[in-house]
C-alpha cells in the first residue's frame, strides 16, 4: 500500500495581483493530481505587505477553495523571510516552495514528489534553460553560485533557485536557524540529509515585473557570501597583506632610484603621500568589512522575530489540520 502524503506548496507573494489568477488556474490541475496520486494538498499564500490587491485576491481564493491559505505578514519583510513564513505555517508532510510568476512550472511538482519516494529530504528543482534572461544575468549568476560554493564549502547547486521540494525532518532542522539575514540556497544544503535534484526548462515570467532587480539580487548575493562565510574578513586581511607589500616595493623602488639613478626627491612628499594614500586605503576597508560583521551580529543578538503575521485566511469550511494516514 502506497503511503498517502500531506503536501504542502508554499508561495510568496509581493505586489503579484496580475500573475495570481494565473497562478491559480495552472495550479488547479497539478492540484488535482496530486490530490488523486499522493493525498491532501495545501497552498500556502504568503503576502509579503503587498500595496497592490494581492490580498484581496488570496482571501477571495482562500474562500473559494479550501485547499488555500493565505498568510498575511504585517508588512515587507523580503522575499526570504516571507518564505521561511510559509515553511515554518505549512502543515504538510513534504514542503514545496516556488514562485508565484509561473517561471518555476507546476507541473514540476510532481517529479519532486517522486524523487522523496526514492528516499531523498531535498529535492530541487534545478533549471536546464532560464527563458528570456538577459546574458548578463546568466553570467554574474554562473560566477556567484561558484564563489558561494568556495568560499563556504557547501554544495549550492548551480541553476538552483528556491523551486525545491523538503521533508518534514529536513524543514524541522532548517527552523531551528534563525538567521536575520537569511540565504535559503546555502542554508537549505548545510542541513544534509539525502539530496537530489530534477532538471527542467525555466519559463518566463507570466505576468507584472521582476521583483529582483540587479541592486536587489546584489544584495542577496552578498547576504549569500556574509552569511555562508567568513571568507570576506580573510580577503581584508589578505588585501592589506598586497597592499603593504605594494607600498614597501613603491618606498625601495623610491630609495633605489635616488641613490642608484641620482633621481631627486621632494622631502617628505613621497613618505607622506604613501602613508596616507595606502595606510588610510587599509584602514577603510578594514573598518568597511569589520562593521558589515558587526552590524549583522547587533541584528541577530538583538534576537527579533524573523516576521510578524497580521492575519491567516482560510475557508470557513476548511480543516484545522492536514493528518496522513501513518500506514
Amino acid at each position: 500500500m502506497v503511503h498517502m502524503l500531506t503536501i504542502s506548496i508554499v508561495i510568496p507573494v509581493y505586489n503579484e495581483a496580475p500573475v495570481l489568477p494565473l497562478l491559480f488556474a495552472g495550479l488547479e490541475a497539478t492540484l488535482t493530481q496530486l490530490e488523486l496520486t499522493e493525498g491532501p494538498v495545501e497552498v500556502v499564500l504568503v503576502n509579503d505587505g503587498s500595496a497592490d490587491a494581492s490580498w484581496s485576491l488570496i482571501s477571495a481564493q482562500c474562500q473559494r477553495d479550501t485547499r488555500y491559505v493565505g498568510v498575511n505578514l504585517s508588512r515587507n519583510f523580503g522575499h526570504q523571510r516571507a518564505l521561511a513564513a510559509g515553511l515554518e505555517s505549512a502543515r504538510g508532510e513534504v514542503v514545496i516552495s516556488m514562485d508565484a510568476d509561473l517561471q518555476d512550472p507546476p507541473a514540476v511538482v510532481p517529479q519532486l514528489v517522486a524523487k522523496y519516494r526514492e528516499g531523498y529530504d531535498v529535492v530541487y528543482a534545478t533549471r536546464l534553460t532560464r527563458g528570456k534572461e538577459s546574458w548578463s544575468k546568466r553570467i554574474t549568476a554562473n560566477v556567484f553560485y561558484r564563489v558561494i560554493e568556495k568560499v563556504s564549502g557547501v554544495t549550492v547547486h548551480k541553476d538552483t533557485g528556491d523551486f525545491r521540494l523538503m521533508s518534514r525532518r529536513a524543514l524541522v532542522e532548517l527552523s531551528r536557524m534563525r538567521e536575520v539575514h537569511r540565504f535559503l540556497r546555502g542554508m537549505v544544503p548545510w542541513i544534509g540529509f539525502p539530496q537530489t535534484q530534477v532538471f527542467y526548462d525555466r519559463g518566463d515570467r507570466q505576468a507584472g515585473e521582476t521583483h529582483y532587480p540587479l541592486p536587489k539580487m546584489l544584495a542577496l548575493a552578498f547576504d549569500g557570501i556574509a552569511s555562508m562565510s567568513t571568507a570576506p574578513l580573510r580577503l581584508a586581511y589578505l588585501l592589506c597583506l598586497l597592499l603593504f607589500s605594494i607600498f614597501i616595493g613603491y618606498i625601495m623602488w623610491v630609495l633605489f632610484d635616488h641613490f642608484v639613478y641620482g633621481s631627486e626627491l621632494v622631502q617628505g612628499w613621497t613618505s607622506l603621500m604613501s602613508a596616507i594614500t595606502i595606510f588610510g586605503t587599509i584602514e577603510l576597508l578594514m573598518f568597511g568589512i569589520f562593521g558589515e560583521y558587526l552590524g549583522r551580529t547587533y541584528e541577530q543578538v538583538k534576537q527579533r522575530p524573523l516576521y510578524i503575521i497580521a492575519d491567516v485566511e482560510r475557508s470557513a469550511t476548511a480543516p484545522t489540520a492536514i493528518h496522513s494516514d501513518p500506514s
